[in-house]
């Protein structure tokens, strides 16, 4: 890429989330990743050392974490100016209403230049179908088990599916959503299939699928149409519609919607780093209950012995990912009190700030902190900081996103998923790897009770009227007419 023959005319409007703006190329197969801001107040120092802080958090902590092959650090770029002010004026007509609150950072010139990894490089040489990706937010896919929960509902159902209450009640979603990230991260297919199937049918913020880079299935933006899961068949039909003799070839909606879950159920248990015997890497559940109860997957199901011990292992890349988020093993309730101490100390001691890095650098000495935390409280701010910086490394992993992106091979070509027929080849990545703030964990306990009280509220059975029992009590009198 070529810094001083930037052209805006070369790139499109790809996405964007609350922190960032992306763009990829037309011809070649990457993306730029720009900030965005409230306003225009930050300096061009600021950016540059916001977006340095994200790709050396990715490279020293989260990569180390997951795995080399799934996450992909990207590089810093100075951009010309210019072209970032004719780029922002481009797409801003293309910009989705809700996310016009920030702008985009036009004054540091500072951004990050990724791999697309909605495309499969070189694939067009050999099909003329498109790849596809499937953008997945699985979110928290365990139960928390730390001895410093108060409320035990906490330990019974599972955070996304007690937040789908509250963001309902406050007009973020018009519908609930059926999707349970423990059954995605349970490791049974059956419990994937259902997962997968219920972010079919409301993606709301956690699913995106990509046709030859292009946005073709995700949430509307008013949240108030549901996808069209017709239109997504239509798209899909090329890729499933082989002839089985059942169905000659046509297959119905259903049988190929079917077959789309399957390849990702695919993708997503293999892949997984081998230990030194060749076996994939097992994640066990134990310390945590591995079923939500506010999940739709069949009870009865559950308790037939051949699931319960399916559930209890991991493979692939969402084990990766859960052995991340499991760094958080005291929960945000657990967490606050350390951040208070660690507060308190640097209100005594505020050049210890950079010692203790608090807001980076993300190098090795940061990691250190993070592997290297004491097992018990010994009462010092270097336990409290060492557990404040896992539960922020835990968060980025919750918070994180996999891409799947497949398309037809031949019987020849490496990385193939195990499927029968049709072949694909595949890739998985990780992305959404930011540091989360240090500063935000005082509004993850707020809004943790919030969430909490509020599910219990609404899902309390309402006592009975007190008219009604005064109906019990009263005696009816009747009089000839």
């Amino acid at each position: 890429m070529e810094l001083d023959k930037m052209d805006e005319n070369d790139w499109k409007y790809h996405g964007e989330g609350n922190k960032s703006l992306v763009v990829s190329h037309l011809q070649h197969c990457r993306v730029l990743r720009l900030l965005k801001f409230p306003s225009e107040d930050s300096t061009a120092e600021q950016a540059f050392r916001h977006i340095l802080n994200i790709v050396d958090y990715s490279k020293y902590v989260m990569k180390p974490l997951l795995g080399e092959k799934y996450v992909h650090s990207g590089e810093v770029v100075k951009l010309p100016l210019d072209f970032v002010r004719q780029l922002s004026l481009k797409v801003q007509q293309e910009r989705p209403e809700l996310r016009c609150d920030k702008v985009m950072d036009t004054f540091s010139g500072c951004g990050l230049c990724l791999p697309n990894l909605t495309q499969l490089p070189l694939h067009h040489l050999r099909d003329h179908r498109p790849p596809i990706c499937v953008e997945i937010k699985p979110k928290c896919g365990f139960l928390p088990f730390s001895r410093h929960i108060t409320k035990e509902c906490k330990r019974k159902v599972c955070r996304f599916c007690m937040h789908q209450h509250y963001k309902l009640a406050n007009g973020k979603w018009k519908r609930l959503s059926r999707y349970c990230p423990l059954d995605l991260f349970s490791g049974s297919k059956q419990r994937m299939y259902v997962a997968l199937k219920n972010l079919l049918e409301e993606p709301q913020n956690n699913l995106k699928i990509f046709k030859g880079g292009e946005l073709i299935f995700s949430c509307k933006d008013d949240a108030k149409q549901q996808p069209e899961l017709n239109d997504l068949i239509q798209h899909l039909r090329p890729y499933f519609s082989h002839s089985n003799g059942l169905y000659n070839g046509h297959q119905p909606g259903k049988a190929i919607l079917n077959e789309f879950i399957q390849v990702i159920c695919s993708a997503l248990l293999s892949g997984g780093d081998s230990n030194r015997s060749g076996e994939p890497r097992k994640v066990h559940l134990s310390e945590s209950r591995p079923h939500c109860e506010a999940s739709p997957f069949p009870r009865d199901l559950l308790r037939n012995a051949k699931y319960i011990v399916e559930e209890k292992k991991l493979m692939g890349v969402l084990a990766k990912i859960l052995q991340v988020q499991m760094l958080d093993n005291l929960d945000i309730e657990g967490i606050y009190p350390l951040y208070k101490r660690v507060e308190q100390y640097l209100e005594e001691f505020p050049k210890e700030r950079n010692r203790l890095q608090i807001d980076g650098p993300y190098n090795e000495s940061f990691m250190d902190k993070v592997k290297n935390c004491p097992t018990e409280d010994d009462g010092s701010v270097e336990y409290a900081v060492g557990k404040v910086h896992q539960y922020r490394v835990a968060m980025t992993a919750k918070d994180c996103s996999v891409m799947i992106t497949f398309a037809p091979c031949e019987e020849d070509e490496e990385q193939q998923l195990k499927l029968e027929k049709p072949r694909f080849t595949y890739s998985i990545s990780i992305l959404d790897l930011d540091p989360k703030p240090y500063e935000g964990i005082p509004h993850q306990y707020k809004l943790d009770t919030k969430i909490v009280n509020y599910y219990l509220r609404s899902t309390q059975a309402p006592p009975p009227s007190s008219l009604y029992k005064e109906r019990q009590e009263c005696t009816l009198l009747f009089h000839a007419v």
